[in-house]
């Protein structure tokens, strides 16, 4: 296959899926890494391609938000392994550790992972999680209210905001469509981005969950920091040197 016809095949996987990444279009094609890397670069350069770390995504979509479906789809197993990952966070099982978890997929199978002989106060702004909890024998379940956005079916603006300002939570489990170093931490959404910096406040422990294809992407509205953050769980896509390189900034991170 000449490199025009591979770079038109990685164009089209990249549109039907929403991602490519190096190591799985190398093995796909037959052909090195760094082949395929130059063909990401000249797509890139062609601005039909936005470089990412480890692939690639269709130009424009940085700030393009998919919708809850399609977003619980990518990653599906990465986000299972963080959400089990996730239950050593929980606070004590005696009644009084509190938890808030953000609206987002990974937090919903955090949820559905609780298990049944688990007692906590669960605080949430999402309508998905709120709703794989609400039958939980264990759980004092705070639902906090809001205008809903039809896209993630998050609460946001004033009435979540007051809300939150009221909490102090043992741990927080936070998500985010973006992450790094330089860039912070992001949302396409100026309102999600203010609930979520409001759920910082609210918790003595920041844990971060976040699938490794969310790693040095920036969104259009940031909302904190990594230095916000006590604990990345994250899974094995993300690079041992990069896993260092935030653990060194002061955030400890877990490969999942």
């Amino acid at each position: 296959m000449y490199a025009p016809e591979r770079q038109q095949e990685i164009l089209r996987l990249a549109r039907e899926s929403g991602r490519v990444d190096v190591l799985s279009l190398a093995e796909e094609f037959q052909v090195t890494a760094e082949t395929v890397r130059r063909d990401l670069k000249a797509l890139d350069r062609a601005g039909l391609l936005r470089r990412v770390h480890g692939g690639a995504i269709p130009a424009g979509r940085l700030d393009f938000e998919p919708d809850l479906a399609e977003r619980d789809a990518v990653a599906a197993d990465e986000k299972q392994r963080i959400a089990r990952a996730a239950l050593a966070e929980l606070p004590g099982g005696d009644g009084r550790g509190s938890v808030i978890l953000d609206a987002g997929t990974t937090a919903a199978r955090l949820a559905a992972e609780i298990p049944l002989e688990a007692e906590l106060t669960v605080v949430t702004h999402g309508l998905p999680v709120a709703a794989r909890l609400a039958d939980h024998p264990g759980l004092t379940l705070h639902l906090v209210g809001g205008r809903i956005r039809h896209r993630t079916r998050a609460a946001v603006d004033d009435w979540a905001l007051r809300a939150y300002r009221e909490i102090n939570a043992d741990v927080v489990f936070l998500a985010t469509n973006g992450f790094s170093l330089d860039g912070g931490l992001t949302t396409p959404d100026l309102a999600e981005a203010a609930v979520k910096r409001a759920l910082i406040a609210a918790a003595r422990r920041v844990v971060l969950l976040a699938d490794s294809a969310k790693f040095e992407q920036q969104h259009f509205a940031r909302f904190g920091d990594l230095s916000d953050v006590d604990l990345l769980i994250t899974d094995t896509g993300l690079r041992p040197e990069d896993a260092l390189a935030i653990e060194r900034a002061g955030t400890e991170v877990i490969r999942a």
